[in-house]
């Protein structure tokens, strides 16, 4: 068989590509109008912009599910208590911890978390990140400001960072005066997904009707939903299983992600059964980051169950997180250890988990190489995915929506 051909001029076209379903081949890829046009092992044709990637790996580009974008870089405006309850043996202060970092939002205002929020997607930009699900916090302290600068931060790097505002319940809706109405004026801002964090009430009773005004949200403006569940050293802890529930009660199967879910690495065994066959039945994934706290999702045997997991950044120099760089193959590469993921077969589950499954969780169509999808793409400087992660580099080139990323454009304020 000769070489594809194609009719129209293409926009971009990336040959000698190692693809990870064509092991051994090299392959070509044509880009037309934002698409994947053609995937063949030679390609035929012209393009603006010819990229050859000299064996390397090409795969989906990286995505982000779990950020809490309005908090970037403000470890340095407080001292480390919170990290330090956080991150304290057994997870058992990290009420405390969430209390403590609170403070910070007394000086919130979007003239300077903008500038933070732009330099980390900066960094996405450079790390190949092509698609970030991004909190900021909804309280008496924080306001509105936090959404703003988020909903102002997705105009501008629209086609080049893709994201996905939550508004985020951070300290509570019951416990918190004020916050409800704050959050269903986020909605009406624009913000993309209703987020919520039902463990942080006090009461059995205001954890049920946390929940229910997420969803109730969530109905009223057609939106997805994310909620922090389970994020401490309590194995009593029950709001996945909340939550779970209310998304199969709500028909919101597929709309809802659970994030952390720390305390389930304490649960017993029969007890995870149930929460993981519950997990299925909403079609409800869950976003770990095992790298920002001591205790984890047992994400192994929700693996072996068929339950959709993902990694996430979580936190950028925050007060929860001292590191961080937007780098989703860096995240992948703290992840194998943590969870002592070390085989290949281990190594390609971890790369899945920053791609296509992170895709997933956040509910993006069509997000892999195949004719028709979007083109959302990166190509690397290694040429398989255990050398991927052994380096985790920033990729050669990114294209996002379709288009080549002019990384150079954006390095100067990723480093600032």
């Amino acid at each position: 068989m000769g070489p594809a051909k194609t009719d129209l001029k293409n926009d971009i076209l990336i040959r000698n590509a190692q693809l990870l379903n064509t092991p051994g081949k090299k392959m070509s890829i044509a880009i037309t109008q934002g698409k994947i046009a053609v995937i063949a092992e030679k390609i035929d044709g012209q393009a603006e912009v010819e990229i050859d990637a000299k064996g390397m790996l090409v795969t989906e580009s990286f995505v982000n599910a779990h950020l809490h974008l309005c908090k970037v870089y403000t470890l340095q405006m407080m001292d480390e208590a919170a990290l330090k309850d956080y991150h304290s043996d057994g997870m058992g202060k990290a009420m405390t911890a969430i209390e403590l970092a609170a403070q910070v939002k007394e000086k919130y205002h979007h003239s300077w978390i903008l500038p933070n929020v732009r330099k980390a997607l900066a960094q996405a930009v450079l790390y190949g990140c092509t698609h970030v699900r991004a909190f900021a916090d909804v309280d008496s302290k924080a306001r509105l400001e936090g959404v703003q600068a988020l909903i102002q931060a997705r105009d501008e790097f629209t086609g080049i960072v893709d994201i996905q505002v939550v508004a985020f319940a951070q300290d509570g809706i019951i416990r918190e005066p004020g916050a409800k109405e704050l959050m269903h004026q986020a909605m009406e801002l624009g913000a993309d997904v209703v987020g919520g964090i039902p463990w942080i009430e006090y009461t059995e009773a205001d954890i049920r009707e946390h929940v229910c005004i997420i969803f109730d949200l969530a109905v009223e403006f057609n939106k997805d939903v994310s909620m922090l569940v389970d994020d401490a050293g309590d194995a009593g802890l029950r709001t996945l299983e909340t939550m779970a529930v209310e998304t199969i009660r709500r028909g919101w199967q597929g709309r809802a992600l659970a994030h952390h879910a720390r305390a389930m690495a304490l649960y017993p065994t029969p007890y995870f059964q149930k929460i993981s066959a519950l997990l299925r039945q909403a079609q409800m994934g869950v976003v770990s980051d095992p790298h920002t706290g001591p205790l984890h999702a047992r994400v192994r045997e929700l693996l072996a169950n068929g339950n959709l997991v993902c990694l996430g950044q979580d936190d950028i120099s925050d007060a929860y997180y001292p590191f961080g760089r937007n780098n989703m193959l860096e995240v992948a590469f703290l992840c194998s250890h943590l969870l002592w993921f070390t085989s290949r077969q281990d190594i390609h589950t971890l790369y899945d988990m920053v791609t296509v499954n992170a895709a997933r969780c956040m509910g993006l169509k069509d997000f892999q190489i195949k004719v028709g999808a979007p083109a959302n793409l990166v190509v690397l400087s290694q040429p398989d995915v255990v050398e991927a992660l052994r380096f985790h580099e920033a990729p050669l080139y990114t294209v996002s929506h379709g288009k080549l990323v002019d990384a150079e454009k954006y390095h100067h304020i990723a480093i600032g």
